[in-house]
């Protein structure tokens, strides 16, 4: 899942693009790459940075999923948002909805079910939307926050299920950094196979978070190998889609990890023959 953010404010800002031409070119980009979902998001995750409103949200991304959608009709598109509203003006463009705050919005995943569209269950422990968390604890530690996390994920799936989404649309998503420590992403990742267990696909959205640079001591810049190593981690471990800002890097990996464990042959292999 490559990530293009019509946004000024981006935490990582290559993936900045406002503007259309530019960011038409990434897609194409990212296309070549071997990206397989487009992640398209109109506002920062986190406090910092502006507020957009509904009406502002709707402007940067609607038309450009409309057109992303005429241009690259194979695409599979998502709308990164926690607002039904964002979602229903996206209607017929686009094929997920990643709803990014665990159901801030409990109209976001009735409108995923009109659209037909496909639906991410977030979890970030009951914060409301672009919150930074603070002094945050899942008791017991250290293994409270997978426990809750699975509690909240199988709930959120149920009620997709219940609101119309189709099962096999349902994605389940840990949401690394949002509403936890450095301590609480790096346990999930390493539980990433607990979450498997619920019986729906699984999205892991690590791409040089927070949690990566803490872990490593870097700034953003300088994340790629980190989230590459949870990538590696979290793909073994079966989780089926990543939302990266990499996206060739990315794919390397997972074909790696896929070549590995013997899901795709290599492209080449003649050495010893």
């Amino acid at each position: 899942m490559g990530i293009l953010n019509r946004n000024r404010d981006s935490f990582y800002s290559p993936a900045r693009l406002l503007d259309d031409e530019p960011a038409f070119a990434r897609v194409e980009q990212m296309i070549a790459e071997g990206v397989d979902v487009l992640d398209v998001g109109g506002v920062r995750a986190g406090q910092e940075g502006e507020w957009v409103e509904a009406d502002e949200e709707i402007r940067r991304v609607a038309p450009f999923v409309a057109a992303v959608r005429e241009r690259f009709p194979e695409l599979l598109i998502s709308v990164d948002t926690w607002r039904a509203e964002v979602a229903r003006a996206c209607d017929g463009a686009v094929d997920l909805v990643n709803d990014t705050w665990q159901g801030a919005d409990p109209a976001l995943v009735e409108a995923a079910a009109e659209l037909g569209a496909g639906y991410v269950v977030s979890h970030t422990g009951g914060l409301p939307p672009r919150t930074d968390p603070q002094k945050v604890s899942y008791p017991p530690e250290p293994d409270g926050v997978v426990v809750d996390v699975l509690r909240v994920l199988r709930a959120g799936a149920e009620r997709a299920v219940a609101a119309g989404v189709a099962p096999t649309s349902v994605l389940l998503d840990p949401t690394l950094d949002f509403g936890k420590t450095t301590a609480h992403s790096l346990r999930l990742v390493r539980a990433t196979a607990d979450v498997v267990a619920l019986g729906y696909p699984v999205m892991q959205a690590i791409s040089r978070k927070d949690f990566v640079g803490e872990t490593l001591g870097v700034e953003i810049d300088d994340r790629l190998e980190g989230t590459l190593a949870a990538t590696a981690v979290a793909a073994w471990q079966g989780a089926v889609l990543f939302r990266a800002h990499d996206v060739l890097a990315t794919r390397r990996t997972l074909d790696m990890v896929a070549s590995i464990k013997g899901r795709r042959p290599p492209l080449r292999a003649v050495r010893g023959l």
